[in-house]
């Protein structure tokens, strides 16, 4: 069997989460991180991200459809505040754990879709 390497023309996938961080485009990062199609970003937020947090995924509302949002190890609430802010500025919002959310931005990156992740550390 022969095996290629991916190259990705955009933001990279992320290779591993766990630990506390997250592994990206080979490099431990560790604490939140927030990928747009712009950046990846260190994302300093307790467990109930806010409105404000969400200011620069708001910035570049133009080249997201989606924002996934992961909450950490369970599925939670996000405030309605932040929800409403983004689903303003034309963001569709789906929460769900850090794991899923990691598996779901790799598929939906790999498509081609016009993602960005907001996730808590686990």
């Amino acid at each position: 069997m022969r095996i290629s390497e991916l190259t990705w023309d955009g933001p990279p996938p992320i290779d591993g989460y766990g630990g506390g961080g997250f592994r990206l485009a080979g490099v431990f990062r560790p604490g939140g991180l927030l990928l747009t199609p712009a950046a990846a970003a260190d994302w300093r937020v307790g467990a109930a991200p806010g409105e404000a947090d969400f200011a620069p995924v708001i910035a570049e509302a133009d080249a997201i459809d989606v924002l996934l949002v992961g909450m950490g190890t369970e599925i939670a609430f996000l405030d309605a505040g932040a929800r409403s802010a983004l689903e303003a500025a034309g963001i569709g919002v789906e929460v769900m754990s850090t794991g899923s959310a990691c598996r779901t931005y790799n598929v939906l990156l790999s498509e081609g879709r016009r993602v960005a992740a907001a996730l808590i550390a686990v």
